[in-house]
């Protein structure tokens, strides 16, 4: 299974114990899993990881964002979309998950983000929250 996971849900997964970090830590258990990101979601990421309150809750992990950004890349294999078309037209950054799994060939977009969620997929990609991919997972 590919998957591909929106910037909110990695931070909800990098920084607290709730369904999105399940979700990653069943994802780099299980080998039959791919994780694909791309430089424009790892720099959006980079961005928001720094705001006060990721990097409060950074600070008492006693770990730095570079360290946690840096544990995610390794996670994630990196692809880069020839194009960005504009699909979500409420959100355009959201676009940019999108052309992430259409260049990873993804199965998954997971996502928190309800402009996402409402389309429910694109060109058989499957948009779906944490928790709904957590069950669609295959237990290794």
């Amino acid at each position: 299974m590919r998957i591909v996971l929106d910037t909110n849900v990695v931070l909800s997964a990098l920084l607290w114990r709730g369904t999105p970090w399940l979700l990653l830590q069943s994802i780099e258990r299980n080998a039959s899993v791919q994780l694909f990101t791309s430089a424009a979601l790892l720099e959006e990421l980079a961005e928001v990881i720094i705001r006060p309150v990721p990097a409060k809750r950074i600070a008492l992990s006693g770990r730095s964002a570079r360290d946690l950004l840096a544990d995610y890349i390794e996670a994630a294999e990196l692809v880069a979309p020839v194009a960005t078309p504009p699909v979500v037209a409420a959100d355009p950054d959201d676009d940019h998950v999108v052309a992430a799994a259409v260049a990873a060939r993804a199965e998954l977009i997971v996502s928190g983000d309800r402009h996402l969620l409402d389309l429910g997929s694109h060109q058989g990609i499957r948009i779906v929250t944490a928790a709904e991919a957590l069950r669609l997972i295959p237990v290794p």
